[in-house]
């Protein structure tokens, strides 16, 4: 990891960068605002945005459930049950007895709920705050290597998937005609989502890990013309968002998920002023 440092420390020589948790929550931000591009196009082309955050929320059930079991590393507990959560919540979407966001909406609420409950009792939750906004400045050096393995893996998923994801997202009909297995295929999308999202909510934040999902595929949309701008100007307004508002943070002293936010969020409503006066941007359902 030196050898990272030193690089790191040749090619920006700030004074911020002398500090070794900056210089980790830098290779942070470059592991994951890429990887939030990549996952949130497939997720806004899914109409997967509730689904997303549903899983956010239910990272505080899942803790609370590893604090009652006695799990000493509850990050496995909050993995374990988003897993659980994302397959239920596919199931019960499938069977269309009552709006799918409306089923996403009340399994999100309880699973909050329930999760403030058992880790407020006697007036506990104070110590457990800090993963409403996430502290990105905290991230070790082997949970950035767990990272990027993640990143790796989702790059896979990404080339082997996408098009079929593609094909689901536009027609279902059209996915079955070529002999697509849609419900592997959005349950392996769901367990990706469930494994990033909780692997990145303790820096990110339960409150914020949507938006960091969803803005950069959403401006990208505002200004792409065809698919690969789509994919493209997500991951780069992604890493934008998140070194700027990264040092930013640093000099402001404010929580950086939320300076990221604000970053990614004034982007998108420049593109969306931009595709107002241009008229572009792409139709990704046709």
């Amino acid at each position: 990891m030196n050898i990272v440092y030193n690089i790191i420390e040749t090619i920006l020589p700030f004074p911020w960068v002398e500090y070794d948790f900056m210089k980790n929550a830098l290779l942070a931000v470059l592991i994951i605002t890429p990887l939030f591009g990549i996952l949130g196009t497939m997720i806004v082309n899914n109409r997967m945005a509730f689904f997303s955050d549903a899983l956010g929320h239910s990272a505080l059930t899942g803790l609370a459930l590893g604090t009652v079991f006695g799990i000493v590393d509850t990050n496995l507990s909050m993995l374990v049950f988003a897993i659980a959560f994302a397959l239920l919540l596919n199931r019960i979407k499938r069977r269309k007895t009552v709006s799918t966001d409306t089923v996403i909406s009340v399994f999100a609420s309880l699973s909050m709920a329930v999760g403030l409950v058992i880790l407020s009792r006697g007036g506990n939750f104070a110590k457990y705050s800090a993963l409403l906004v996430g502290d990105i400045l905290s991230i070790t050096t082997r949970e950035i290597i767990l990272l990027f393995i993640i990143f790796l893996l989702t790059l896979i998923f990404w080339f082997l998937g996408f098009n079929k994801l593609h094909a689901i997202s536009v027609n279902e009909s059209l996915a079955k005609s070529k002999n697509i297995n849609i419900r592997r295929l959005e349950d392996y999308f769901s367990v990706i989502i469930a494994i990033i999202v909780m692997f990145s909510v303790k820096w990110v934040g339960i409150l914020i890990i949507n938006a960091l999902l969803i803005l950069p595929a959403a401006a990208s949309r505002n200004i792409s013309s065809n698919v690969r701008e789509y994919h493209l100007f997500s991951i780069l307004i992604s890493l934008f968002s998140g070194i700027i508002g990264l040092i930013l943070s640093y000099y402001m002293s404010t929580a950086a998920g939320p300076t990221i936010v604000i970053i990614a969020a004034t982007i998108f409503f420049l593109t969306l002023l931009l595709q107002s006066l241009g008229g572009k941007g792409i139709d990704h359902n046709g």
